[in-house]
């Protein structure tokens, strides 16, 4: 009888350790959804200096007692070009949307908003990138759902599609009502 090799037993249980991540990240309600620890916090702080001459907004705002989305975007990101319709639908719609601009330039992001529209009730820049890191941002397009108190309910990472609104953004609306 031939003697096993530990190192034949390595394939087999490298394949069970890899079945068991894959079934765990499969398990997870929203796979595309990526985690962030701020659910249910209140949101950090607010640190945007002026963009142009737009509104700017802070943490009061973000206690307002109104439902509002906190959004990071860039000039030179795609898919916040790509976002950006829906950004004014809900705009249109009459709710509160905050952009913080993420490390650009600052003419570029105004001629961005002058070219598709603006739909921020305030604005202000992130030109270091330090706001984000404190919201958990991973890259732009991201998007917040923050309550009238200022807990985040939701995060969207990527851009707001009509699906993402449809499945995720809007029932966190109506539940926030």
């Amino acid at each position: 009888m031939a003697k096993l090799s530990p190192l034949m037993l390595l394939p087999p249980v490298a394949f069970l350790a890899l079945a068991g991540v894959f079934a765990v990240g499969m398990s997870r309600e929203n796979p595309d959804e990526l985690p962030t620890e701020l659910a249910g916090e209140v949101a950090p702080a607010v640190a945007v200096t002026p963009l142009g001459s737009l509104p700017q907004f802070d943490d009061a705002t973000l206690r307002d007692g109104k439902m509002k989305l906190v959004n990071f975007w860039a000039s030179w990101c795609a898919p916040c070009r790509a976002e950006h319709p829906t950004l004014m639908q809900l705009q249109a719609e009459g709710l509160d949307v905050y952009g913080v601009n993420y490390k650009d330039q600052p003419a570029n992001a105004l001629k961005f908003l002058d070219e598709l529209g603006d739909p921020f009730t305030g604005a202000g820049a992130d030109s270091t990138g330090r706001m984000a890191l404190s919201w958990g941002v991973y890259g732009v397009p991201e998007t917040y759902l923050v309550n009238g108190e200022g807990q985040i309910i939701l995060r969207v990472a990527g851009p707001l599609t009509q699906r993402q609104l449809a499945n995720r953004l809007r029932p966190a609306l109506d539940a926030g009502k």
